[in-house]
């Protein structure tokens, strides 16, 4: 037995496994691995994992920060829309509150018949919902603007992207042309931001809608702000009641519904697809596409829209070419723009509170007969084609009345169809020259002196104190010898006027002209008989219209009734009409034999009615032909016409007696179309032989203004005349 040493181990053999070996052995027994080329290029190359690793680093460190920065600010901004959002929510009133924006009232003209022809400021119409409104239109809107309206919140960033690519691709700033504004932004601009205008604020109604159409990019973000609040204060329906009764739709016309009543006559509950094609076709350029304006290029503009509303599916094919094939057609009314120069008179001669200042709807009822007004208007147009050259520049205008005082129709220049412009019936002075002649012998008349009277004519010379002696001489530059007042004055010679002015004195005859309505300053030397004193279309006219009624004044009017829209009792009555009496009735009747004669028998032959209807009236040509008139009557109606150049350069070949009388007789003709011949209520003289060779005495059974100077004149005046019964 073998003894082992104490605290020796167990005598056994070393297990072999590969744990076992050394570190030489198993570098020994490890096979030899070859690195792959790409590797050992790599440990040979820069490392330029480590400056990519750098660069990406760099870059998302530049991510986080912006991140957050980004993330804050995003959240600053949203706090702020949404307080801004909140705030506007707060402050905006009722649908009802906002329907009618405008900052004046309207007035709407109505004819002797009750029909509207004219409307001046801006017209409401009266409130209309997305209810009430006639479907085609409302769709024609949505089509037109906003085909996304029902979808969006208020803000469609589809059609700002669209917008923005089409300016700059037609060489347009982003923000220039197409706005891609929804139908709530565009509300949002037409409320202008909810500051209404203030009258007292310093700036003017258009200064004001100026600055609420700014597009600038900090007005863009402040609309839209807006249009998110409007979005969350009404429903779809109620922003589209909004704009559609604030959209300024030209003509005047504010809301769908007035501008349907302005261009069709009837209420946008109404419309066809075709008027609604053209009333939504407005919305883009209002002045350009008002169908008063251009009729055609409306049309074609809503034939654009029809193409929209079939497209998005509001019409069927068969809808949409049947509104091609029918377009929208004016009303009577607003194609035949009627009465603009009358109806700027009116507003101008009305009272300022109810016309141009009114802020209320205001309805005027008037004196215009529109027959009697296209009558005029196409006497003038025909005259002027037939008879005056091409590119002239002369002018012409005529009134046309009742013996009253009521015009029936005005023309204020060659242009007809306007308003808003210099209307020469009524604005233009101008000297009348013969045409005042009827005043001179009416005042004869009225002293006592007859249509048989007589006067020298005779080369005739006075001596005026500060100027030295004047020789008025006649137009044929002869003399006549002695003649009836009823030749001189039918055949317009000018020395037996004068003679007869200084006779009866001029300051009876300014009184008496005065009393007649002639208002304007009234020239003092003797050249007052011929005319010398300027005065009005409407002036003259309204005197003659006071020799038609037996020797009356005359105001001439144009307004009979005014009341406001929801009332029906007028707020006044007629401004105007037959006033005190100047001369008696009998030396009126004298007097309109008298001007018979112009017509029949002397200068105004041009002016002869067809039919042997009775004409009586006045030429006047002034001096070197700068003027020239036509005035007269009918036993129905008085009409004046005025023809000459607004810068006073001298007519060629134009006398009273000729285009101005062709104008009337022309305008007359029509008027009287249809009604039965009436005769003049003037004195009917039996025939008489020769005038007696008596001297014309002052009558002594009348009370004259003469002061003593005058009466001395008058007294060695009274030598030169003879007289007749």
């Amino acid at each position: 037995m073998v003894n082992r040493p104490r605290g020796s181990g167990r005598l056994v053999a070393e297990k072999r496994t590969s744990q076992s070996r050394t570190t030489s052995d198993r570098k020994k027994a490890a096979p030899k691995k070859t690195k792959p080329k790409s590797a050992r290029k790599a440990r040979n190359a820069p490392k330029r994992g480590l400056i990519s690793g750098m660069f990406f680093g760099f870059l998302g460190l530049i991510w986080r920060v912006l991140w957050g920065f980004g993330w804050r600010i995003g959240m600053v901004v949203s706090l702020l829309i949404g307080a801004g959002v909140l705030y506007i929510y707060t402050t905006l009133p009722p649908v009802s509150e906002l329907v009618d924006g405008r900052a004046r009232g309207s007035v709407t003209l109505m004819d002797r018949n009750g029909a509207v022809f004219a409307w001046r400021g801006d017209q409401f119409g009266g409130m209309i919902t997305a209810d009430t409104v006639s479907p085609y239109l409302r769709d024609a809107i949505v089509a037109t603007e906003d085909k996304r309206f029902y979808y969006h919140i208020g803000v469609d960033p589809i059609g700002i992207a669209s917008a923005v690519k089409i300016n700059l691709s037609e060489g347009r700033g982003p923000l220039s042309g197409h706005g891609g504004s929804t139908i709530t932004q565009q509300t949002a601009k037409l409320l202008c931001l909810g500051v209404p205008f203030d009258p007292n604020g310093g700036m003017t109604e258009a200064e004001y809608e100026n600055d609420c159409r700014q597009t600038t990019l900090w007005r863009k973000i402040k609309e839209a702000v807006f249009a998110l609040a409007m979005e969350a204060k009404y429903s779809k329906d109620e922003i589209l009641t909004i704009y559609m009764n604030r959209a300024f739709l030209g003509a005047g016309a504010r809301g769908f519904e007035a501008a349907s009543q302005r261009y069709f006559g009837k209420s946008a509950s109404a419309v066809t697809p075709a008027e609604s094609a053209m009333l939504a076709g407005l919305l883009k350029a209002p002045t350009r596409y008002a169908p008063t304006n251009n009729l055609e290029r409306s049309q074609q503009r809503a034939g654009i829209i029809v193409g929209l509303m079939e497209d998005q599916g509001y019409l069927t094919t068969s809808q949409a070419s049947t509104a091609r094939t029918n377009p929208a057609q004016l009303s009577e009314a607003a194609e035949a723009k009627a009465g603009g120069y009358f109806a700027d008179w009116v507003m101008s001669d009305g009272p300022e509170f109810f016309t141009r200042e009114t802020t209320e709807d205001v309805i005027i009822k008037t004196t215009l007969d529109q027959r009697i007004q296209k009558a005029a208007e196409d006497a003038m147009k025909q005259i002027f084609e037939e008879k005056v050259s091409e590119g002239s520049k002369a002018q012409a205008a005529i009134v046309v009345m009742s013996a009253d005082g009521a015009v029936r129709a005005m023309v204020g220049g060659r242009k007809t169809q306007v308003s808003g412009v210099f209307n020469r019936a009524t604005s233009a002075k101008r000297q009348t020259g013969s045409a005042f002649k009827p005043f001179v012998y009416a005042t004869a008349l009225e002293l006592g002196h007859h249509w048989n009277s007589t006067v020298v004519d005779e080369p005739y010379t006075i001596d005026i104190p500060g100027s030295g002696p004047w020789s008025p001489e006649n137009y044929t530059r002869k003399h006549y010898g002695r003649v009836t007042l009823e030749y001189a004055l039918a055949n317009s010679l000018n020395i037996p006027a004068v003679k007869v002015s200084e006779a009866v004195g001029r300051e009876n005859v300014r009184r008496i002209a005065s009393d007649f309505g002639i208002d304007s300053d009234l020239a003092e030397g003797p050249a007052l008989a011929l005319g010398a004193s300027e005065s009005t279309l409407i002036e003259v006219t309204g005197a003659y219209a006071g020799i038609l009624n037996g020797g009356s004044s005359v105001e001439p009017y144009g307004l009979t009734e005014l009341r406001l829209l929801e009332d029906n009792e007028p707020v006044m009555g007629t401004e105007g009409g037959i006033g005190e009496r100047v001369i008696r009735e009998e030396a009126a009747r004298e007097l309109i034999y008298m001007m018979s004669k112009v017509v029949s028998e002397g200068t105004g032959g041009r002016a002869k009615l067809p039919d042997g209807r009775e004409a009586a009236g006045k030429t006047g040509t002034t001096s070197a032909a700068r003027d020239a008139w036509f005035v007269g009557f009918t036993a129905d109606y008085v009409a004046g016409v005025w023809m000459g150049y607004d810068d006073n350069t001298p007519l060629k070949g134009v006398t009273g007696g000729g285009l101005p009388a062709e104008i009337w007789r022309e305008t007359m003709t029509r008027v009287h179309d249809g009604m039965p011949a009436k005769p003049l209520p003037m004195l009917r003289p039996a025939p008489a032989p020769a005038p007696q060779n008596r001297e014309l005495p002052a009558p002594s059974n009348r009370q004259t203004s003469e002061n003593p100077v005058d009466t001395v004149l008058r007294d060695v005046l009274n030598s030169i005349f003879g007289a007749g019964n």
